[in-house]
């Protein structure tokens, strides 16, 4: 019987007597299942207010119904309540900063389709006002100490932004002359988009597509006059504002390489006047390490920026990121996590300016640590088998932070500065899960083929019993520089819910286990990081749990390109997903937007042949006896559709089992929920079939199939 049928509120009449006297009892918790995915709320962005009193923060929704996504900001007390929605629903908005002085909540958000614009909100309620009418989003947004400014990231227009604002200003006044309204739209015509005329060495990225000449550059908005002045400039981007603690300067980042920035690596910190009136022709540069500088944080006394550095840019990626500290005048700077070895992000000074607090990537988690500025041990307020996304530490000491446990999505908590207890204080998705039944994942360390020790996460099935061998499904990650974390995530639970083990190693190339770990497969695709992939396979057989003839595998970005690796070297698995991977590898130079970390790992294809080749797995496709689906979005300038074309149309041309899917207008990071429910389902159907053995066919039917030719 369904909840909510006829019969079952007739029933529900019947007992209504009954509930005075008697307790419902909770249903019993269920498998979790595919449009669970749209009933999880993304909570993100905690910030902590001036007097550290509130939290405001984001929550993301996706419904299939509308078929979309929309964000929305919230305000909870720390000490525990309910939160309070400070946006309305339908009005789209983000990136919540609070005014020094606490009053006000500055915001980004697009409303009425139009461009993404600053917004401006009273705590204490009202209606928003926006601060911004610009032809271009604007990109970021940070607040002066004395809250009477704000800097924002503007790129430079193009020109049918241009054309957009004057027509926008143009109907304006059409509707303030003329009743006429509806007959002026019939009269206007579809305009035709122009070339792109392209003349730089990096020219494409994702989600933006063919790149040109304009940049992002940073603007000062006062609050009192709406004015908007321009304070850096040039053929370059700047990105990252941090204010001075007087409000006097604004340090940011950006890559001023001459002749070409787009032929290295390089950020550095630059600091700007505020009140600079000649668009950033006079500025300080505060780093010169030829590496990536970036994400400045100024101490309380102005007298230091913090910042992250990476100091080995010929292995760019594979190099262990590190917090620095250099005097904001310019001089000698002081890396202050060398010995420590893990990848480190997003700094902040203390309270105190005596230490710099930062998230760092270690063995499976992200943790919270702390350094002091003359260098020494790191030690971890906020540290556990979780993972922090973000966090704010206020004035007063105290921290909140956007936190994912393994079994549950993420929420905010707080903590003292001393990193006490945390205290969860919001609850946003507790409703669901309280109607769930999960899976505890265990973290397991096995040995690969040359002996190295490796890591993972395993999930034993819903259902699981012991001493019985389960169906098993090898998911290797994206990246290849990043790792499986201790965090919730709906794709494990739901192979588990199927009565799969599922299996997330991060083998050599993975971050969170030193630089040495993560450079092995520098130049080397397909080698060690194959070998360790498969020695968690084995692992899960030698433990009893997997049973070695249901195997399956499948990935996303560098995780398709290691499925792809994978069962061109084995037969072992009865079943592949490969989603955007890569497959002829020198038919994606030019075409990607990874031209420069090509060259730097790879060499020039037509200087290193060799090289380009070993680490194409389209050259072994003809080992390839594996059920293979590939799939990708059509606009993914990441790692683009034609990887999984390419391996498609070889496999067909061998008559081999395989299929192809292709989401029109998706980037690499899919957006459509209705786009992510479908590769859901196939996920699903495919294993099925091929690995388990189901009856049910391999492809689910679709309410309104879309074929070749039609």
């Amino acid at each position: 019987m369904k909840p909510g049928s006829p019969l079952s509120l007739v029933f529900a009449l019947l007992a209504l007597p009954l509930a005075a006297s008697a307790q419902q009892s909770p249903a019993a918790p269920r498998a979790i299942t595919i449009d669970d995915a749209f009933q999880i709320r993304e909570v993100q962005d905690p910030q902590l207010s001036p007097d550290a009193q509130w939290v405001a923060y984001t929550v993301r929704t996706s419904t299939l119904k509308d078929d979309k996504s929309e964000e929305r900001i919230w305000m909870v007390p720390t000490a525990g309540g309910e939160p309070i929605p400070m946006t309305a629903e339908h009005a789209s908005s983000s990136q919540p900063r609070w005014s020094p002085d606490g009053k006000y909540l500055a915001f980004l958000s697009a409303r009425d389709e139009g461009k993404t614009q600053l917004w401006l909100l009273n705590r204490l309620g009202g209606e928003a006002q926006r601060l911004t009418d610009t032809a271009q989003d604007v990109e970021d947004v940070a607040w002066s100490p004395d809250s009477r400014r704000l800097v924002v990231v503007l790129r430079d227009p193009s020109p049918e932004e241009l054309d957009a604002a004057k027509d926008r200003a143009k109907d304006q006044k059409d509707d303030q002359d003329s009743d006429d309204k509806a007959a002026k739209d019939k009269e206007k015509k579809p305009k035709t988009q122009k070339p792109w005329v392209i003349d730089r060495l990096q020219f494409k990225q994702d989600e933006i597509g063919y790149l040109d000449r304009r940049r992002t550059h940073l603007y000062i908005l006062d609050l009192a006059t709406k004015s908007l002045t321009q304070i850096t400039s040039g053929d370059y981007d700047d990105s990252q504002p941090a204010w001075s603690p007087d409000g006097k300067q604004l340090a940011f980042t950006s890559n001023r390489s001459k002749p070409d920035p787009d032929r290295n690596y390089n950020t550095d910190i630059w600091v700007v006047a505020a009140d600079n009136v000649d668009k950033g022709a006079q500025l300080t540069q505060i780093t010169t390490n030829p590496g990536s500088d970036n994400s400045p944080a100024w101490s309380p006394d102005g007298r230091w920026i913090a910042y992250i550095t990476q100091i080995e840019p010929k292995l760019f990626e594979y190099a262990t990121k590190h917090v620095a500290v250099s005097p904001s005048t310019g001089g000698e700077a002081k890396v202050l996590t060398l010995a420590f070895d893990r990848f480190s992000s997003d700094p902040h000074f203390s309270p105190d300016g005596k230490s710099v607090y930062f998230l760092a990537d270690d063995d499976g988690t992200l943790d919270l640590c702390r350094v002091a500025v003359t260098g020494g041990e790191v030690t971890r307020p906020i540290g556990g088998r979780f993972i922090i996304y973000a966090y704010s530490v206020a004035k007063t000491g105290e921290i909140a932070a956007q936190i994912s446990m393994q079994d549950r999505p993420d929420e905010i908590y707080v903590t003292s500065a001393l990193g006490g207890k945390l205290n969860r204080i919001t609850h946003t998705n507790d409703a669901l899960l309280s109607q769930l039944k999960l899976v505890q994942p265990e973290y397991v360390h096995f040995k690969s083929k040359d002996g190295t020790t490796v890591a993972g996460y395993l999930y034993k099935p819903l259902d699981y019993t012991p001493g019985k061998k389960y169906p098993a499904i090898l998911r290797p990650h994206g990246g290849p520089v990043w790792a499986y974390y201790a965090e919730f995530t709906h794709l494990a639970q739901l192979f588990a819910a199927n009565g799969y083990v599922v299996l997330f190693p991060n083998p050599r190339g993975s971050s969170g286990y030193g630089q040495k770990f993560c450079q092995a497969i520098f130049a080397d695709w397909g080698n060690k990081d194959y070998q360790d992939d498969m020695a968690m396979v084995d692992y899960a057989i030698d433990q009893g749990i997997a049973d070695p003839d249901k195997l399956g595998v499948g990935g996303w970005s560098y995780g398709g390109i290691s499925t792809d690796f994978i069962i061109a070297q084995t037969t072992r698995f009865k079943a592949a997903i490969s989603g955007a991977g890569e497959a002829l590898n020198i038919s994606n130079y030019g075409h990607d937007q990874y031209q420069k970390d090509y060259e730097t790992e790879l060499g020039r294809p037509w200087e290193n042949e060799v090289v380009w080749k070993k680490l194409s797995p389209f050259y072994k496709v003809a080992n390839i006896t594996t059920p293979s689906l590939f799939m990708g979005g059509s606009i993914d300038w990441n790692v683009p559709i034609l990887g999984g074309e390419q391996m498609y149309q070889a496999l067909k041309s061998l008559g081999r089992t395989t299929e192809l899917v292709v989401y029109p207008d998706e980037y690499h990071e899919f957006k459509t929920p209705s786009h992510i429910k479908d590769r859901l389902e196939r996920y699903v159907a495919w294993y099925g079939h091929y690995v388990k053995g189901d009856p049910t066919p391999a492809t689910p039917p679709s309410e309104a199939p879309v074929k070749a030719g039609e």
